[in-house]
């Protein structure tokens, strides 16, 4: 199955203000992401992982290389509409992606330019508001909606658009406990209903729940791999500063202390039933 986005050999630099200097954000990165698949992006401030998804969404344009969705190359400013409408991009504020003081409105405001008729505008709308479990809320404004309320009119806004893909610029990080769970959920959902799911995030609990983990560090991607492929590779990881799930880190612990705990335990769960069942023998 022919990739969905295809990233090659992609430079992006950052033209410094007020100087003639650049900023290499992403350096000669390769990556293809199949449809149909849940990716986490993750990496320090700086590491190059919002840059590298706003250029799968054409916000920006590569210095070098090419990235191309749905054979669509991004620099191709005719394809632009048809490439945002493939690769929807929920952003890291929810704030910043509402437009309107109604909540339906506001998920209607991408169909309505996409030049959806306005009998299937409502179909979508009111099946994107389902699918984010915020229908009841569909007549109040937004700004009396709590922050994870908020972010989820936001992702229906962009599952109105009908994307195949959906690029997440770190959804959670402004959110507490309750609605980062909330957000995840609606990411989950949506993955198995078949959407492309890319997450730029830093919690690395949200990353282990993903098929495949790429991690970056200045601009190049470091490892790539399943959660269980990545994560066990805790040294590698603590030297990008950055830290791993906390199952992962009790496992290494133990592990020093002499206790056989598996590599593959990568969650809570996984960690709570190997401690039971190794308890239960000694």
């Amino acid at each position: 199955m022919d990739p969905i986005i295809r990233i090659e050999d992609l430079v992006f630099q950052y033209k410094k203000e007020d100087t003639a200097d650049v900023e290499l954000a992403v350096d000669q990165v390769t990556l293809h992401f199949a449809p149909g698949s849940f990716n986490a992006i993750i990496g320090r401030n700086g590491s190059g992982k919002s840059t590298l998804a706003k250029n799968i969404n054409g916000l920006l344009i590569p210095t070098e290389g090419v990235v191309y969705v749905k054979g669509w190359n991004t620099a191709d400013p005719d394809k632009i509409w048809e490439i945002r409408q493939s690769a929807g991009m929920v952003f890291q504020n929810p704030d910043n992606q509402l437009v309107s003081s109604i909540v339906e409105d506001d998920v209607a405001f991408g169909p309505e330019n996409l030049g959806v008729e306005p009998g299937e505008i409502r179909k979508r709308v009111d099946e994107s508001l389902y699918a984010v479990n915020m229908y009841e809320e569909r007549k109040k404004a937004p700004h009396l909606l709590s922050g994870g309320q908020k972010q989820r009119i936001a992702i229906a806004g962009v599952v109105a658009m009908r994307p195949e893909c959906i690029i997440f610029d770190e959804p959670t990080a402004m959110l507490d406990p309750h609605g980062r769970q909330e957000v995840m959920d609606i990411i989950k959902k949506l993955h198995r209903e078949g959407i492309t799911i890319v997450l730029i995030t830093h919690f690395m609990e949200e990353a282990a729940m993903a098929e495949r983990v790429i991690i970056m560090d200045k601009g190049k991607v470091m490892l790539d791999g399943s959660p269980r492929q990545v994560f066990p590779k805790v040294e590698e990881i603590r030297s990008m500063n950055l830290d791993v799930p906390f199952a992962v880190d009790l496992a290494d612990r133990l592990r020093r202390r002499g206790i056989p705990v598996p590599p593959e335990i990568i969650n809570d769960e996984e960690m709570v039933d190997f401690l039971c069942q190794y308890k239960s023998k000694i």
